[in-house]
């Protein structure tokens, strides 16, 4: 599959080895890629030692490599891998930046003159499908941006992503589209919750609402997989943090603000992450959104037998 790509594109670069970053850079070097990778942890590159080359800040990556893919957290760390002294935007080899990351239209739109301000074109390529999806290599890339440059790398994009969705030239459009992707996942997760909470109160057995909610009309992402994998078992390790899913909705909430569009369902759902945030701390699963709410209601969302409970 490397094969695939031009020459000067044979070693790509990699910045952002966090939850979604480090499985989707195994992916790629497990595909022939060579890479050159970089996190401001340096711990985060342990793992990759021997398997790619480590470099000691973004610029460095964007000296070694044409294409450089950046997954990365909130805004402060995209301005610093982008704009900082040591960022992305003063290496002189690099002439193509995918961003994997959702940080909102706005965002990666000011980032996007300040890299073509250097020769660099920025792709808008954010992923969606969760760690246990890039890990498999299942994700979906949702991509706008200059098309030549999608079919270039399109091969290593295969590496991560099953599914690659092109939505045209205009980059913005694909940030759009995956926080809008995000503010219907997460408002499944809070909804199906808070009503299970109700069953449960009631006297259901959760497994058992399972069964009929996943066979009938109010089945969605949560209660497929996130309820009975992380909730009910006291998991807790679906992989993203509240700190990554309140900067997700609130970057939904500014989309929707620009448009003027009244959005108060999806307000109310980035309340109750902001509430757990709050009580849990941003580290916290994202799963973990359930625990003011058993809280608030008096009950818990557990499995109800003891050999299924942890």
């Amino acid at each position: 599959m490397a094969s695939q790509l031009s020459s000067n594109c044979s070693v790509i670069g990699f910045i952002g080895l966090g939850a979604i970053g480090s499985p989707i850079a195994r992916r790629l070097i497990e595909a022939g890629f060579e890479l050159v990778v970089h996190d401001v942890r340096s711990q985060a590159m342990l793992p990759f030692t021997g398997r790619a080359r480590l470099a000691s800040s973004c610029a460095e990556v964007g000296e070694q490599a044409e294409v450089v893919f950046g997954c990365l957290p909130g805004e402060g760390a995209h301005r610093e891998a982008i704009l900082g002294t040591t960022g992305l935007v003063g290496a002189r080899r690099v002439r193509l930046y995918v961003n994997l990351g959702t940080l909102g239209a706005s965002l990666l739109l000011e980032l996007e003159r300040s890299l073509l301000g250097a020769g660099i074109t920025t792709m808008d390529a954010p992923i969606t499908g969760g760690v246990p999806r890039a890990e498999s290599g299942t994700l979906t890339a949702i991509v706008s941006g200059d098309r030549s440059w999608f079919e270039r790398v399109e091969p290593a994009m295969c590496s991560y992503a099953s599914k690659r969705v092109w939505l045209g030239p205009q980059v913005g459009s694909a940030q759009v589209m995956k926080v809008v992707n995000n503010a219907i996942s997460l408002s499944n997760l809070v909804i199906a919750a808070e009503a299970m909470l109700v069953g449960v109160r009631a006297g259901l057995d959760p497994r058992v609402m399972l069964d009929v909610i996943n066979h009938g009309s109010g089945q969605n992402s949560a209660t497929l997989s996130k309820i009975p994998r992380d909730v009910l078992t006291d998991r807790f390790d679906f992989g993203g943090s509240l700190s990554i899913v309140v900067k997700d909705l609130e970057a939904f909430v500014a989309q929707a603000d620009s448009q003027r569009m009244p959005i108060q369902s999806v307000r109310s759902v980035l309340e109750a992450f902001r509430l757990a945030k709050h009580e849990l701390g941003g580290e916290a699963d994202v799963t973990e959104v359930i625990r003011p709410l058993e809280r608030l209601a008096g009950v818990l969302l557990r499995d109800s037998t003891p050999e299924q409970s942890r």
